[in-house]
């Protein structure tokens, strides 16, 4: 029997990043999340214990917060960019360098110059890979919470014995959507790149009319792939939650103005678990 040493790769994993610009008296702020990860020839550190080819992971992170100083973070991509470029430099026994950040953002309170307040729902991603001979860009985003209050219908499903879901011809369709789209080139204005892929996202998810969520993912992958000429692909990770109507016809309600209580989906239970997962990948062939 032979025993061997696998994949591995080592790093520092959410380092909080926060990069405040003073350069005017109007302040700008940049709130990160930052992992490294190195991979590469690291198994002599594995098996015999030998360090001399490590660079460590409190090094990773103290290059993490020099680089949001020394580079920049005009966008999480170019930060991650030259982030993974350095490390990749000073790790000779490195092929990779990854770099993950999620970018969280905070608005202006009204006109203040150094006032800010976090901004809920979505956060941006990105997965940058560093090689000796071939770049990666990988941007996304998570936690966009969505939902359409109709428009919506789920039927004609197959059945069996266990089923008891009924068909709903007019139901709510809601998700929390973890999006990441791949890049063909490093030539991008990231920051627009973005923001089209969400104006896009947003647009056709509003606009479509869902005979399930499955259809509602091809159609917003289709969409930013037609409007997104630089992308090679879009994959959904997307939680469906569900909300089920509430069942008055049990209540005993006396007088005006509950007789004959309906619920005419109005009232809903909004359900956090169990829940379906829909996952698609939709590819620029």
């Amino acid at each position: 029997m032979v025993i061997e040493l696998g994949a591995n790769q080592y790093g520092k994993a959410e380092n909080r990043v926060v990069r405040i610009v003073r350069d005017t008296p109007r302040h700008e702020i940049k709130d990160l999340n930052v992992s490294t990860s190195l991979r590469g020839e690291f198994g002599a550190a594995h098996i015999s214990g030998d360090q001399s080819q490590v660079l460590p992971t409190d090094t990773q992170k103290n290059t993490a917060f020099a680089y949001a100083k020394l580079h920049g973070i005009s966008s999480i991509e170019d930060y991650a960019l030259a982030l993974g470029r350095r490390l990749l430099a000073a790790t000779p026994a490195a092929e990779e360098a990854e770099i993950r950040v999620e970018e969280y953002a905070w608005d202006r309170i009204g006109d203040h110059d150094h006032s800010f307040v976090r901004r809920g729902g979505a956060v941006r991603t990105c997965f940058v890979t560093v090689g000796r001979h071939a770049v990666r860009v990988q941007s996304g985003v998570k936690e966009l919470t969505v939902l359409n209050s109709t428009d919506s219908e789920f039927k004609g499903f197959l059945t069996d014995e266990f089923t008891t879901l009924p068909e709903a011809d007019d139901r709510i369709l809601a998700t929390s959507l973890v999006a990441t789209w791949r890049h063909a080139a490093l030539d991008v204005d990231w920051n627009a790149s973005y923001a089209g892929v969400l104006e896009t996202i947003l647009d056709t998810f509003a606009g479509t009319y869902s005979r399930a969520l499955q259809e509602t993912l091809y159609a917003m992958g289709t969409a930013v792939l037609e409007s997104q000429p630089g992308l090679t692909d879009i994959s959904f990770s997307a939680p469906n939650k569900h909300h089920f109507l509430v069942d008055f016809s049990g209540f005993r309600l006396d007088g005006p103005p509950f007789e004959g209580l309906s619920n005419d989906g109005e009232v809903f239970i909004a359900a956090d678990r169990p829940y379906g997962l829909i996952e698609a990948t939709v590819v620029r062939r």
